[in-house]
């Protein structure tokens, strides 16, 4: 199959029935360990708080819930795409606004955590959580914004290569430009530079006193956390990079927009499994499902009371 962009005619490459069934295991796979591991979470998070040190809940909720919303929706939807060989207006709209959405606000979480991790702002101060609460507020609206823009503009059209409905430049160079740098600087850029400058002074040290029992809090995957965000989302950088670069505006490899896609996504599954890094709360879910499967106790006996005869 052939498109077109802007008078150049580019082949569209078919899945072979080998690739789509690896594809659907893949994601099947992946769409489990989203929607399983962030729902154990939520419930690890909610039931067994007291168990465990969780100064920063607030990011650490934001990002489990945008995750488990990838899992369910966006993920799901590429799978259901992949064996009906299409996806149809205006759900593909809708999934496209949404997946912008919860990657923004997925990154925009991280993001925040890494800054509360270096200033020692804790999520429980009153006077810093409608702070917390505004920027987290602010990774949804942002990327609900952006990702509006497409739809509002026609820009929409199912790709077979992302397994998805995404944008397609059609007339104008510039205006694929304006779009791509604003989008990208503000939900993409921006975080990514906080996370970067925050990873930096935490490891040389330069971290508020008020942090130092860090190692026993929950935010001690971080580490983990933002290694994965870069490993998962570097298909993705290098796929608008070449976009960038190209003036006809063709897009980038079929190979590399699948892996953006498939690595994106890993990126839901393999957070809850960085969570149970941390040994406190790994023991509070082993705890609360060990709890959920013992048996309803025996009596027990208590007291012996003597009685004549």
């Amino acid at each position: 199959m052939s498109e077109s962009f802007n008078g150049t005619v580019f082949e569209e490459r078919r899945w072979s029935e080998a690739e789509r069934w690896l594809l659907v295991a893949v994601l099947g796979l992946e769409m489990v360990m989203g929607v399983v591991g962030n729902c154990f979470v939520l419930l690890v998070k909610v039931m067994c708080r007291g168990q465990f040190s969780s100064r920063y809940w607030l990011p650490f909720i934001n990002l489990t819930l945008s995750d488990l919303g990838c899992s369910f929706l966006i993920i799901s939807s590429s799978l259901l795409a992949i064996l009906t060989s299409g996806q149809r207006s205006p759900w593909c709209e809708v999934v496209s606004l949404l997946k912008f959405a919860f990657i923004a606000s997925s990154i925009g979480s991280k993001a925040i955590l890494c800054v509360q991790r270096l200033i020692g702002m804790a999520s429980t101060e009153s006077a810093y959580f409608v702070v917390i609460v505004t920027a987290c507020l602010a990774s949804w609206v942002t990327g609900t914004v952006f990702g509006s823009i497409p739809v509002v503009y026609a820009w929409i059209r199912y790709d077979p290569a992302e397994m998805l409905c995404a944008v397609f430049w059609e007339s104008s160079y510039s205006d694929m430009l304006v779009y791509i740098l604003c989008a990208v600087s503000i939900c993409f850029f921006l975080p990514f530079l906080l996370i970067f400058v925050c990873s930096l002074l935490s490891a040389t040290g330069c971290r508020s006193q008020g942090n130092s029992d860090d190692v026993a809090d929950l935010s001690a995957v971080t580490p983990l956390l933002v290694a994965s965000l870069m490993l998962c989302y570097t298909p993705f950088a290098l796929s608008e990079l070449i976009l960038l670069g190209r003036m006809d505006l063709s897009p980038a490899p079929d190979w590399l927009r699948t892996l953006s896609s498939v690595m994106s996504y890993l990126d839901c599954g393999l957070n809850p499994l960085i969570y149970c890094c941390h040994q406190d709360f790994r023991e509070a879910g082993l705890a609360l499902l060990w709890t959920n499967r013992k048996p309803q106790s025996e009596p027990v006996l208590t007291s012996i009371t003597k009685h004549d005869v």
